[in-house]
């Protein structure tokens, strides 16, 4: 531990030897009700034993398969079965490492696509940390600071975050579009911008979803202008809100998805997904990369979908964040420290504050660290940490949710 790198920021203290469902364990044997899924990959819980018995077969066989050298066959069943859950039109899919590392491909392949330069990100936004990808993030400073200059030819334009500048949402909705427009006029000319791109739902920033109307106007410019839509689902898609892609609340269709987080259960896979037409416009040999569709985690990819197929943990998500979402409306009622429930499915976060719309970030740390001594794992998240989020595994029990509420109730009471 004392060779591990001072810059790496960890939430609690605990050293994880195993994991099992919802459950965390450490050496000693005690264990902890893990509501952070791993930053919401181990959306199948833990060491899944469908997922686990795919990859040990797996590694028997074949580890690593470099896919510009030679296909393999997970690799080709997955983008089959990844087909019939995407959009129709999306046709074809291109597989990396990482979140970030997907963005940064979507990136090249809207900007070769298209001839064009600029792209569009939205205030609030979580994309990663490598340079294009922090280069659209504003979720926190912290992405950012230190590394400046960061790609040029990208404009923030602000999301529909009500509670934030205190508004009604559609008065805050037509704000943010007339604003978007503006934009478009001053600084970023629709004719040389090549993407928009957005979380359907925000992580980072707090769990904020766009609304059905923010959405489609987004959608009927980037028509116009023939701008592409990404939506990246790298945290709110794959089953997490209630639907296989977050983007599908609001009846809009993007050009392009950007998956990752519980696309293969923890083991490294991400991948974008466009139509054969699009993708045909980038050039030959841009994508690729050294560990992209690795044979196991394609294999845990494929277990993946089986059991969120098998045990239909999307429609679980839409239940049990009911059932959650009403215990946390309660607690609301009751405790004048939350300001708001947010989020959708199985991903919600909890707005702590001291008084009326003041971000309480040290009021939601005390409240983690009550919850890890008495058995709970959870997450921050917010420009001020103040923002508690619930992102346990689509595979959570109803009894697993009332002992996390509890727990939670707890912590709200002795904090």
């Amino acid at each position: 531990m004392s060779h591990l790198s001072p810059l790496l920021v960890q939430s609690s203290g605990i050293c994880a030897e195993r994991g099992e469902g919802s459950w965390l364990y450490d050496k000693d044997g005690n264990r902890w009700l893990d509501f952070t899924s791993g930053i919401g990959v181990t959306a199948t819980g833990h060491c899944h034993p469908k997922v686990v018995a795919a990859t040990q077969q797996q590694v028997a066989k074949l580890v690593h398969a470099q896919y510009a050298t030679v296909t393999h066959p997970n690799m080709l069943a997955l983008t089959d079965r990844l087909y019939h859950h995407l959009p129709q039109g999306l046709d074809a899919v291109a597989f990396s490492n990482s979140g970030s590392e997907s963005v940064e491909a979507a990136v090249r392949l809207a900007r070769q696509a298209t001839g064009r330069t600029n792209l569009i990100a939205f205030r609030g936004g979580f994309h990663g940390r490598t340079l294009a990808a922090a280069s659209l993030t504003t979720s926190t400073s912290k992405v950012r600071t230190g590394w400046q200059p960061l790609m040029a030819g990208v404009s923030i334009a602000p999301f529909p975050h009500a509670y934030r500048y205190n508004q009604d949402m559609d008065e805050c909705v037509a704000a943010c579009l007339h604003e978007l427009d503006h934009i478009f006029a001053t600084e970023c000319n629709p004719a040389d911008t090549a993407a928009m791109i957005i979380e359907p739902v925000q992580g980072e920033y707090g769990y904020y979803p766009a609304t059905e109307t923010f959405m489609k106007g987004l959608r009927e410019r980037c028509d116009k202008h023939g701008i592409l839509l990404i939506a990246d689902e790298i945290q709110a898609g794959y089953g997490r809100t209630g639907k296989f892609w977050s983007h599908e609340h609001y009846g809009v269709k993007p050009d392009m998805i950007i998956t990752a987080k519980g696309l293969a259960s923890g083991y490294p896979l991400s991948a974008i997904a466009a139509s054969k037409e699009l993708m045909n416009h980038g050039y030959p040999g841009s994508q690729g990369g050294t560990y992209g569709a690795n044979a196991v985690a394609c294999a845990a990819a494929l277990a993946t979908l089986d059991v969120i197929e098998e045990e239909q943990l999307v429609a679980r998500a839409e239940k049990l964040g009911n059932q959650l979402r009403n215990h946390l409306e309660g607690l609301r009622a009751n405790h004048d420290g939350i300001d708001e429930i947010r989020g959708a499915g199985l991903m919600l976060g909890v707005e702590m504050v001291s008084a009326p719309h003041k971000p309480d970030g040290d009021r939601a740390a005390r409240i983690l660290k009550h919850c890890e001594q008495n058995g709970m794992l959870m997450l921050r998240c917010g420009s001020q940490g103040q923002v508690v989020r619930w992102l346990p595994p689509l595979t959570v029990t109803e009894a697993e949710i009332e002992k996390a509420v509890g727990l939670f109730e707890a912590a709200l009471k002795e904090t």
